[in-house]
């Protein structure tokens, strides 16, 4: 006779008045598991993981927050960075996603074909654009607008990304013939990175770039007469099975730590 038990035996246990109870399935040990993390993390439910597209600028906040968020909230991020004409086509393709961050008329655009839930754009950061050298090299002065002209055609290359606002600019300075034959449009959004790997001497790029490449460094913002801002906002699919911690997320991006950071990247809240 066996006197030691059996393994099926030993997962048994006794209420406390003695009676044998159930067995302790791995089923069971799954649902104790499942309910020790949900109470981890009380009142926000199930945790999920949340896909973001999302624009340089606010991939770099994220970056930085990211974790706090992902701590406090047992939610984790996946993030797709690059230009918005990269992950719109992704998007239209039906590619699925819960959060995206972009300029807001990409948002726009994305609300009217029923992509994204309208009511939840919300703004997020701005940033003024400038020109970026690679660290260490020589400072042009941009200060003035004559200066600024000056500084792009005494440039041996110059890059700016593929988006609107600094080609519009340099054709009504009338500099677009003469900058052709030096300028390089990347097909992502890497100019910042062109002069960091000193392939390129100068980027007309949103200023945050300058505080969160490696290697690159501001030598000014645009002159005031033509400066522009770059704007970029969140808004959450529409098709999203995750609205709520997607709105966890926007509402984290508007809060103290975020705007810690947004200002220490350059930027300001909107």
């Amino acid at each position: 006779m066996d006197v030691g038990g059996s393994a099926h035996d030993d997962r048994r246990y006794y209420d406390a008045r003695g009676g044998q109870s159930h067995d302790i399935t791995p089923i069971s040990c799954f649902v104790f598991a499942l309910w020790i993390s949900v109470i981890r993390h009380p009142g926000s439910g199930y945790a999920d993981e949340l896909k973001i597209f999302t624009s340089r600028a606010v991939a770099t906040v994220l970056e930085k927050i990211g974790p706090e968020f992902e701590k406090g909230t047992g939610h984790k991020l996946n993030l797709t960075t690059g230009l918005s004409s990269e992950f719109v086509g992704r998007i239209n393709a039906g590619e699925p996603f819960d959060v995206v961050a972009a300029p807001p008329p990409v948002l726009d655009s994305l609300a009217n074909s029923g992509k994204i839930a309208a009511e939840s754009k919300t703004g997020l950061v701005r940033s003024a654009n400038g020109v970026a050298i690679r660290t260490g090299a020589p400072k042009p002065d941009v200060s003035s607008l004559e200066n600024f002209k000056r500084a792009l055609l005494d440039a041996k290359s110059i890059t700016y990304l593929p988006v609107p606002g600094v080609p519009q600019l340099i054709e009504r300075l009338g500099l677009k013939e003469a900058l052709a034959a030096k300028t390089t449009i990347p097909k992502t959004d890497l100019s910042s990175e062109l002069v960091a790997k000193g392939e390129v001497e100068l980027a007309i790029v949103p200023v945050t770039q300058a505080f969160t490449t490696p290697g690159v460094e501001l030598a000014g913002p645009l002159p005031s007469e033509i400066q522009f801002y770059t704007a970029f906002g969140g808004a959450i699919s529409a098709n999203s099975k995750s609205r709520d911690a997607a709105a966890e997320l926007l509402k984290f991006l508007k809060g103290s730590s975020a705007l810690r950071v947004i200002k220490e990247q350059g930027m300001e809240p909107i």
